[in-house]
């Protein structure tokens, strides 16, 4: 089983260096009284919410791991690259445990230096990749891709499906929300068995 994060932005009309967490929620809902059920549940599974202060702009997290995750950065002699799974763990982490502004390129640098194995000296490069918006018209397009060949309306949702290769064996299943483990367990033996037939 692979697992790869592609981008999803909530809201990209958030301002471009992010904003503060209670008053956005207060601006856009009314209150932050939907992310207590959020906490409550995520503390269940080591999501613990200890420090959510910002409420990003996420352009230039999904900038950073399409740029450290990207197999051109890494020679035939290095590690292999790193994965969505890890950008997204170091990033949640520094946003919803450490209370930083991933909104922010000097935030991002850090967590691909201390955090991703970028070395210090990629960091002018990574730099200048962030501060241009290098990169920022392919994640829009994948989001947009997203919303059209799924209609992906928000955060999580999932495409589970059998790759060979690069082909695609018989139709993938996309459903959203979170899910109890049964739900995947579920969707992997229907899978298996179609595949099976």
């Amino acid at each position: 089983i692979v697992v790869e994060w592609k981008p999803y932005m909530i809201d990209p009309g958030t301002k471009t260096d992010g904003e503060e967490f209670e008053a956005y929620n207060i601006r856009r809902w009314g209150s932050s009284g939907w992310t207590h059920s959020l906490k409550r549940a995520g503390r269940k599974v080591g999501a613990n919410f200890n420090d959510w202060k910002v409420w990003p702009n996420t352009l230039k997290a999904h900038q950073l791991i399409a740029y450290v995750t990207d197999p051109k950065r890494h020679g035939e002699n290095e590690s292999k690259p790193t994965t969505t799974s890890e950008c997204n763990a170091a990033i949640f982490d520094a946003m919803y445990e450490c209370g930083e502004n991933i909104s922010l390129t000097e935030t991002l640098v850090k967590i691909a230096t201390d955090r991703l194995g970028v070395s210090q000296s990629e960091v002018p490069l990574l730099q200048t990749h962030l501060e241009n918006n290098e990169g920022g018209k392919d994640v829009m397009r994948e989001i947009q891709t997203g919303r059209k060949r799924y209609n992906i309306q928000g955060v999580p949702y999932f495409i589970i499906g059998a790759v060979d290769g690069e082909q695609s064996l018989g139709r993938p299943y996309g459903f959203s929300g979170a899910q109890d483990p049964s739900t995947f367990v579920e969707i992997f033996e229907e899978l298996a068995a179609s595949l099976e037939e």
